[in-house]
């Protein structure tokens, strides 16, 4: 066979989720979120603490978590108990609550020397950015997870969304509660994100005696 009818060889591109975990992101189990706490406090660091206390109290987007003001959960001297703020992916409002551990860490972090003068919540390392931007968040979150012996490529910042609702939703049951939770509109959209089954519904019903 001469040169001129062999066949054309096309290089292969990689593909971008070669080696990669891809799918829905696994929330953290309770003794996750407790063994990183432990870690963030021996470790002495006040912002990540703070950081991903609020990301698992508030359930938000990384989007609307790293715009987050010190206002927004601050005012007279005092962290507040409940927050409202507005999405920035679906401009509907969504309250949460924040717990004595988290509400103790941010003032902590709140009142640390280098939060002087800054009007974000958790402020960027460079004058041209006011805020940590997603991607730092995500990275941060990969830190915490591998730091206590977990695969990073099955966690991303959607875990820190998913970690107590998931814990609300297995106590509980109740979908509706978990939907203005995460500020969704449908309910639809509430099952798809916690990927709820047949299973589920199965192990519900069978807790429930007439």
């Amino acid at each position: 066979m001469s040169a001129s009818t062999l066949p054309m060889i096309v290089p292969q591109k990689r593909a971008w989720n070669r080696g990669r975990i891809i799918g829905q992101k696994r929330p953290l189990q309770p003794k996750h979120v407790w063994a990183i706490r432990v870690r963030l406090e021996l470790a002495g660091a006040i912002r990540d603490l703070a950081l991903f206390n609020l990301a698992v109290d508030s359930k938000l987007r990384g989007c609307d978590l790293v715009t987050l003001r010190v206002s927004d959960v601050f005012a007279s001297g005092a962290i507040k108990e409940r927050v409202s703020i507005l999405q920035s992916k679906t401009k509907t409002p969504v309250r949460f609550e924040v717990t004595e551990g988290t509400r103790k860490s941010l003032f902590e972090w709140i009142m640390h020397p280098s939060m002087i003068g800054h009007e974000y919540l958790w402020p960027g390392r460079f004058h041209d950015r006011q805020h940590i931007s997603t991607r730092q968040y995500a990275r941060l979150l990969k830190e915490w997870v591998k730091s206590i012996g977990l695969e990073p490529s099955a966690y991303g910042t959607h875990s820190m969304r998913r970690t107590k609702v998931a814990q609300i939703y297995k106590k509980t049951g109740n979908l509706r509660a978990v939907q203005l939770l995460l500020g969704h509109t449908k309910m639809d959209s509430t099952v798809r994100y916690l990927g709820v089954d047949l299973e589920d519904a199965l192990s519900i019903s069978e807790s429930v005696e007439i």
